[in-house]
């Protein structure tokens, strides 16, 4: 390997990063398909428990991206370790069961936050009553923030360990389990009564519940994780690791937080648009999230690749895994934003009935949105990229500061001022999300390809390179 060209290098990089962004991204749309199928069931309750509903998921999903960004950090700790040295068991296993520590309190905390949505909702002015509904939504589903949690670091696990099809196999698994349990609970099938948004609530914790099951019968029979007993004196504490943790995974999820607070707040903007607007926001907004799980899962790679060269101290390699990530995501950003362009309406038919004249307003309204989204295809992908191999290198603090300033200082500010003050309204909500992924890409860009004038990678100046023995394997 150390002898070989830079152009052969590259390539095995680039099928090394394809064979572990495929699944990864594969369960990221699986796990969309798991939320897709709840707005499927809720929507059809009508537009009211849609509005209410998207209230309650905007809240948790911006608590679950910050608690997952703090236990994400396990990845680029994980792959670095295994970087090092290949069979580097302890250190895999403290890390690992910090990070479950942090899944599991700060899911509890997240529960106690989501007991108080409804005031929460009245204070930012929303509809009363879409506030109680989606309070009592949110007040029940929030009891599943455990589970999700703890289910995101085996995840996270199984991925750096190379086990990236478990994640698949399992979240296309969980697809089932929540579908049967929507259509059992929320319109009252199999003997059960009809719960509606309750119904909707209960089949995501039993989902979740089932797919923490599921991780761990996984683990347990595989040779190659079962030896890292995961699970084994899970009672005894790591401080070091656990602060070297936090030190990584808070700014992750502040950033993280930055970015879903934007989407999570332009449903709220929306809301102070109007219902049809707000109902139209969800769809097309899950749509645009449907398509954004392809580079998320590439950038998921790119963190674990890097990551792995950055423990081995392989200059070269962190190049060629960030090269290979970026080209792979401006490739799919290229195809996403052609299709969403040429047939909109086509994916929109998923949701809603485009042919029925009581939803003609919240689709035109929607096609509209999804124009937007289309244009920011490229700006989405290659800020998650981007932040996904500074995360590699364990840059973070930086980058959360550049996702304030570019998701909330640019792009909320755009939203508001725009949405709320001009004739574009929701137009205008959805113009802003543009702006603020653009300011966030290009600086998060500029700092990854001058990584070595910031500094970045001094700390490899005193570590010895180690030639990897598996350059295909993520660890």
């Amino acid at each position: 390997m150390d002898h070989a060209a830079p152009s052969q290098a590259f390539r095995v990089e680039l099928g090394a990063t394809l064979r572990l962004a495929g699944p990864l991204a594969l369960a990221n749309l699986l796990q969309m398909a798991v939320f897709a199928t709840d707005v499927m069931f809720v929507a059809r309750l009508g537009q009211q428990s849609l509005a209410a509903s998207s209230l309650a998921v905007a809240m948790i999903a911006v608590l679950m991206m910050g608690l997952n960004g703090v236990t994400s950090a396990c990845a680029p700790l994980i792959a670095a370790e295994l970087g090092r040295r290949e069979n580097a068991v302890r250190e895999v296993r403290r890390t690992t069961r910090m990070a479950l520590w942090l899944a599991v309190s700060l899911g509890l905390a997240g529960i106690v936050v989501c007991q108080f949505a409804e005031e929460f909702m009245l204070a930012t002015g929303q509809d009363p009553v879409l506030a109680r509904m989606g309070g009592d939504f949110l007040a029940l589903l929030s009891f599943g923030m455990v589970p999700m949690a703890v289910a995101n670091v085996l995840r996270t696990f199984v991925s750096a360990m190379g086990r990236p099809i478990f994640a698949t196999a399992i979240t296309a698994a969980s697809i089932l389990v929540n579908i049967v349990g929507d259509y059992a609970l929320v319109f009252g099938h199999f003997g059960m009564p009809r719960l509606e948004l309750t119904g909707a609530a209960l089949a995501s914790i039993i989902t979740a519940s089932s797919t923490v099951v599921a991780y761990v019968f996984a683990i347990r029979a595989d040779r190659r994780l079962r030896r890292f007993h995961i699970f084994g004196r899970w009672w005894r504490t790591e401080w070091a690791r656990m602060r070297q943790m936090l030190a990584l995974g808070l700014p992750i999820s502040g950033t993280l937080i930055a970015e879903g607070g934007l989407f999570s707040g332009a449903a709220f903007l929306m809301g102070l648009v109007g219902e049809a607007q707000l109902a139209a926001h969800t769809v097309a907004l899950q749509i645009a999230a449907i398509a954004f799980q392809v580079p998320f899962g590439i950038g998921q790679a790119a963190m674990i690749r890097v990551g792995y060269h950055y423990g081995g101290a392989r200059r070269q390699g962190i190049a060629d895994a960030g090269t290979a990530a970026i080209a792979i995501c401006l490739a799919f950003a290229a195809i996403s934003a052609a299709f969403i362009l040429l047939f909109p309406r086509f994916v929109l038919s998923a949701y809603v009935d485009v042919s029925d004249p009581a939803n003609a307003v919240m689709v035109e309204l929607a096609v509209s949105y999804l124009f937007i989204a289309a244009v920011f295809q490229f700006s989405d992908a290659l800020q998650a990229v981007a932040a996904g191999v500074l995360r590699g290198i364990q840059d973070t603090r930086v980058p959360m500061a550049i996702a304030v300033v570019g998701y909330w200082l640019a792009g909320f500010a755009t939203s508001a001022v725009l949405g709320l003050y001009t004739h574009l309204e929701g137009v205008g909500v959805w113009l802003g999300l543009a702006v603020g992924l653009t300011v966030a890409a290009v600086p998060l860009l500029v700092r990854w390809y001058a990584r070595e004038r910031f500094g970045l990678l001094r700390v490899l100046d005193t570590t010895p390179a180690r030639s990897p023995r598996r350059i295909s394997a993520p660890a």
